[in-house]
């Protein structure tokens, strides 16, 4: 019954002139709402899935709203977590269909259940253990490391990860000769153990080949590491083996 009232259109614009927030509904051109499929949805989603999706332009016309009803006649704990993901899989669907811009989705609930007043939160934050902190975090830009910008002299102070690092950012140079000294300090230390350095000397082979001066750069890093020398020419070797 739910699905048949709310996918007429009219009945759909009523609703959401009636139950959306205002400062969201001015945002609203009621008269472009078109149904849009539910098939974005998880399928390990679908057996709660229940809800109407309607796109509509916004009063500027230059941009996308999708309103998101669901229904629901027993609380769950978890329903403002799982309309953020009905939410994210409309900003996909949306992108996938070309966009270049995240729309704005409005997820509503109709709650119709037997204890009057809903008794959870429909912020997902607040499903957090500790909100405040997931404000914090979700509200701002997420942690970026851009190794393109940090120096190399930092990069060499980074312990364990300095060897990763290191590599990362300049692989991409045709001649990787100038990084021989810092390398072999790095694995002088031991920061790597076989299987990283396996992964290490795999990658740079496949982004340099076999070239001359790649040959040198390998033989100049074992050179610097004579106590390692034996360990890294049979890794090496392996490598080279399984190719």
């Amino acid at each position: 019954m739910f699905k048949t009232f709310l996918r007429h259109p009219e009945t759909a614009r009523d609703f959401m002139e009636i139950h959306l927030p205002v400062s969201l509904r001015q945002l609203c051109d009621l008269r472009t709402l078109k149904l849009e499929p539910g098939s974005f949805i998880e399928k390990n989603l679908r057996a709660y899935y229940s809800d109407v999706l309607w796109s509509l332009k916004t009063r500027e016309g230059d941009g996308y709203i999708y309103v998101v009803i669901e229904h629901q006649s027993t609380p769950d704990a978890h329903m403002a977590f799982r309309l953020m993901r009905y939410a994210m899989a409309a900003m996909q669907q949306h992108l996938d269909a070309g966009h270049k811009h995240l729309p704005l989705v409005v997820p509503m609930l109709f709650y119709h259940g037997v204890d009057s007043l809903y008794p959870f939160s429909l912020c997902w934050l607040d499903e957090f253990a500790n909100p405040e902190v997931a404000r914090r975090l979700y509200a701002a830009a997420f942690p970026l490391v851009d190794i393109t910008v940090v120096s190399d002299d930092d990069i060499m102070q980074h312990r364990r990860i300095a060897l990763l690092e290191l590599i990362q950012k300049h692989i991409r140079q045709r001649d990787l000769l100038g990084l021989v000294e810092r390398i072999a300090s790095l694995l002088v230390t031991g920061c790597a153990n076989d299987r990283q350095l396996k992964a290490l000397f795999n990658y740079l082979m496949i982004q340099h080949g076999h070239t001359p001066r790649f040959t040198t750069f390998i033989r100049d890093v074992v050179g610097h590491v004579p106590h390692t020398k034996e360990r890294l020419m049979t890794l090496i070797e392996r490598i080279r083996a399984a190719e």
